[in-house]
């Protein structure tokens, strides 16, 4: 049995895996930047060791010092959480080294699927589908030379790393070489690795992922999909279970080929198995994450299965406690973002003067942020993610919207009133997401170019540095402030 963890991250994640410690009687150890003291996930923690120097190479990249705390505060394990150095197949050698456990798949196995090239020759190897495409190796030259045989749109991508970095879509030859520089470039930037490779762009497909678990007894099952289509920039916004472009049989057939490219690595501990699905019912492996997800609560909400939990059984060794699929009603996840939709979803800073969540049956929070926190640019700009449980997508539909509706953030620009449009959508209610949605419909970014009808029953727009991101605040003739819902005609006060 782990005795104490020492958990390598911050915010959100850190949260939810240092609650998982708790619950299983577990200590925990919580590291943090300077500019992390005080937060929420510092007080979760049994001990919480402020880490030495500033920005990510010197504190929660700094393999050394982690490895360095993990040992004098007499921790057994370390869990990566999501990011960071998750999927950093000699950071995973390197905890096995210094005689801890490491909470997550084999080295190997992480430099495997971690190599987009060589993850594509293993899954090849192993029956499961690949997206057509070119395996080089190289720098431009072999670039040019790949393109033809794969055609046009082509998509380029890094072969390290992912998120959407070094990633570039090439229409037409006349710009290969450009969009094959700037992603070598990105690429570097990013992983410290330029190599790109080339991929056949699969248009108006559908991002869809299979949850897996393996014990080190050697079994090997899958908790059913996620659909993860509506993204921006490569990143997810909206996530749901189950799908509905999948079918009982579709769904097998994906989750037998997710377990074949796990157990064709060794896999152990939990994973994801990322796919595209074509509008024929085509699909093609699109990469491995080696690592809890970010949506693996939309898993847990229709399986009943505590993901982060499992992690822990399996990496003491004791096998997974669930069984056979079984996946019940319907659950979605969104992701709320401080970033300014209208402008192209760039990232946004400010202090969270007000931050409000919803309650409710079906409805879960898992945020490392709180009311006060200054949202800086040096993390991912990611506040909290909303998920949401309900017998049916209409259901669950119409719980996130009425979640969204209540949901306060004052003082940082975010994509709260975009994700409660998104509800609202015809695509996204009938079920027809892709991954070229958001920039199909908004290719400059999503504004609303909001018309509000005011009567002259005194009410006053209030100062524009006070706004909010879910409706317009007011200010009545007699001081008190409210706001108008954009999706409603009801004056809500603020408490």
């Amino acid at each position: 049995m782990l005795k104490r963890i020492l958990v390598a991250n911050r915010g959100e994640i850190a949260c939810r895996i240092l609650r998982a410690c708790k619950e299983a009687e577990i200590e925990s150890v919580a590291i943090f930047a300077a500019n992390d003291a005080g937060t929420l996930f510092t007080e979760l923690a049994d001990i919480a060791i402020q880490l030495e120097g500033y920005g990510l190479a010197e504190t929660y990249l700094n393999q050394q010092q982690i490895l360095e705390i993990a040992v004098e505060q007499g921790c057994d394990s370390i869990h990566p959480g999501f990011g960071f150095l998750s999927e950093r197949a000699d950071f995973a050698q390197a905890v096995i080294d210094s005689g801890l456990i490491w909470i997550g798949p084999s080295p190997e196995a992480i430099a495997k699927m971690g190599d987009k090239i060589t993850a594509r020759i293993v899954m090849k190897e192993a029956g499961v589908p690949v997206i057509p495409g070119e395996e080089v190796d190289g720098g431009i030259e072999q670039i040019i030379a790949a393109a033809p045989s794969v055609g046009y749109p082509l998509l380029l991508k890094a072969t390290a790393g992912g998120g959407g970095k070094g990633m570039r879509v090439v229409y037409d030859e006349a710009d290969l070489e450009t969009e094959a520089k700037a992603a070598m470039r990105e690429a570097f930037n990013a992983f410290g690795d330029d190599r790109i490779y080339v991929e056949k762009l699969l248009t108006g497909s559908r991002h869809i992922e299979i949850q897996i678990l393996a014990d080190k007894s050697g079994r090997t099952i899958h908790l059913g999909e996620r659909e993860c289509s509506v993204q921006r920039r490569h990143q997810k916004v909206f996530e749901e279970s189950p799908s509905v472009a999948l079918d009982s049989e579709l769904r097998e057939a994906m989750g037998e080929a997710a377990c074949a490219a796990a157990r064709a690595v060794n896999y152990e501990g939990a994973g994801t198995v990322e796919f595209l699905v074509t509008p024929i019912g085509e699909f093609f492996f699109l990469e491995m994450n080696t690592r809890i997800q970010v949506e693996h609560p939309v898993t847990e909400m229709v399986t009943g299965v505590d993901l982060v939990r499992e992690q822990l059984r399996i990496a003491s060794g004791e096998p997974m406690s669930c069984g056979q699929l079984s996946m019940r009603g319907h659950a979605i996840e969104v992701r709320l973002y401080a970033e300014d939709p209208a402008n192209n979803f760039l990232p946004a800073i400010g202090k969270l003067k007000r931050f409000v969540s919803p309650t409710g049956p079906g409805i879960r929070l898992d945020t490392g942020v709180r009311q006060g926190d200054e949202v800086t640019p040096d993390y991912d700009p990611m506040l909290a993610k909303l998920i949401v449980w309900a017998p049916s997508r209409k259901e669950s539909l119409q719980r996130m919207a009425r979640a969204l509706d209540e949901f306060v953030i004052l003082g940082c620009t975010t994509n709260v009133r975009f994700l409660r449009e998104l509800c609202d959508h015809p695509d996204v209610v009938d079920g027809w997401t892709t991954t070229d949605m958001i920039e199909r419909l908004w290719p400059e970014g999503w504004n609303p170019d909001m018309e509000l009808s005011i009567s002259s029953a005194g009410l006053l727009i209030a100062s524009a540095c006070e706004s909010s991101n879910y409706g317009r605040i007011i200010q009545h003739s007699s001081g008190e402030v409210g706001k108008i819902s954009p999706f409603s005609t009801i004056n809500r006060r603020l408490p």
